[in-house]
């Protein structure tokens, strides 16, 4: 048991003070923390903090766990909430700061470049990435959840804390929303 414990018996353990039993928590779930913070929030410091700051969340709040849901999906919860906190933090300092660099949310001109497989497809990933950037956060985190991270609807649902039919609704808003801006392109 020992040799690949519970995720359970991990909590368990770091309860008792076993900070070894919570670093094998963290390594075994950081990599789907940063992938929802990343897409959330972009590759960048905000994402890094918001995974440290998800892991702190988690350690001080151990007791506190329940078993409820699995612990991919109360971490994740964390994670969400966390990023969109964050995605408010940013608009109130954009619109503090309308004078901001327009340069910074486009790319750069490649025409001398050739069109190779892998420009079009990063090319295709900013452009997917600039769309999802113009939704709402809570059309956002359910469009990350359900498509990008392949979760359930009653997954994320218990994720977001929403009810099913709400995840349902929001999701086929935002598919609404990013038609026009990826009409054209095979995604």
């Amino acid at each position: 048991m020992h040799d690949d414990p519970t995720d359970f018996e991990l909590v368990r353990r770091s309860l008792q003070d076993d900070d070894r039993a919570f670093g094998m928590l963290v390594e075994r779930y950081e990599a789907m923390v940063a992938s929802v913070t990343i897409r959330m929030l972009g590759a960048g410091p905000d994402a890094e903090d918001v995974g440290q700051e998800t892991f702190i969340r988690f350690y001080r709040t151990l007791d506190r766990f329940r078993g409820d849901a699995a612990l991919g999906t109360y971490l994740t919860r964390i994670a969400m909430n966390l990023s969109l906190n964050a995605l408010k933090r940013r608009k109130v300092r954009a619109t503090r700061h309308a004078d901001l660099d327009p340069s910074s949310t486009s790319p750069e001109p490649t025409a001398s470049e050739t069109a190779d497989a892998g420009m079009a497809r990063e090319q295709s990933a900013a452009q997917v990435t600039r769309a999802l950037d113009q939704l709402s956060p809570k059309h956002k985190a359910v469009v990350v959840l359900r498509l990008i991270e392949g979760r359930s609807t009653k997954e994320t649902s218990a994720v977001l804390g929403v009810p099913a039919g709400t995840v349902m609704s929001r999701l086929k808003r935002a598919i609404e929303a990013l038609r026009p801006a990826l009409e054209g392109d095979a995604i």
